[in-house]
């Protein structure tokens, strides 16, 4: 199993290019999973559904299953974050799982810079493992591979052929 990651600023275009790039490795008959990390509170099941009812009524643990598809939902209370490689063990056997956000995790990451002109905010020079840029115009601090934003299977072609 392939574990690559996207990293960047808020609004830089990860969700856009994880789409982008699971449809190519998806089109590839490739077994993809996927993994976002969420800064904030989030919620998958909506107000008044069964689900959310039974998870507001004090069930910590939630599954809501049906012939397309299932999701189990954990309440964590007060217990700490689940880290990136207990989710990873938790997916049924992928080929390739694309994770965006987790930058501080230690697989390989391709970062997405939106404004080149702010060397202050990028983050492969506080990070060992961004192996690749995604940014339109060419950042010199940077020596590794760079791609421009409409690359995507050179992308692909490349999260694919790494280590």
């Amino acid at each position: 199993m392939k574990i690559f990651g996207l990293i960047g600023w808020k609004n830089s275009g990860k969700t856009y290019f994880a789409q982008q790039i699971i449809q190519q490795l998806t089109s590839q008959n490739l077994r993809v999973a996927s993994i976002k990390h969420a800064h904030h509170n989030f919620d998958i099941d909506q107000p008044n559904t069964d689900s959310f009812l039974h998870r507001q009524s004090g069930s910590q643990q939630v599954i809501i299953s049906s012939s397309k598809r299932w999701a189990k939902m954990v309440e964590l209370k007060d217990a700490p974050e689940k880290k990136l490689e207990d989710l990873i063990g938790e997916l049924d056997r992928p080929d390739i799982v694309i994770v965006e956000g987790y930058k501080n995790d230690n697989h390989p990451k391709i970062e997405i810079i939106n404004n080149p002109l702010q060397p202050s905010t990028f983050m492969f020079t506080k990070l060992s493992n961004v192996v690749a840029l995604i940014c339109d115009t060419r950042i010199v601090e940077y020596s590794q591979l760079q791609f421009k934003k409409n690359e995507i299977k050179k992308i692909v072609q490349f999260i694919l052929n790494y280590k």
